[in-house]
């Protein structure tokens, strides 16, 4: 798995860091940018698809 380093303002390290940790939404701060990316993508997607902007399978 590759690693990234990216800027986060700190305003939004600490309401990410509310969710992580025992007994919250999120094990780590890694586990909780790779869901974020996730559902963002799936966003961009469903968005592509109502403009029918996705690729046509071959």
């Amino acid at each position: 798995m590759a690693k990234i380093s990216v800027e986060i303002p700190d305003e939004l390290l600490t309401d990410l860091d509310e969710h992580v940790g025992d007994d919250k939404k999120f094990v780590n701060r890694s586990d909780a940018v790779r869901a974020s990316i996730r559902k963002t993508l799936d966003l961009l997607d469903q968005i592509d698809d109502r403009h029918n902007r996705l690729a046509e399978d071959e």
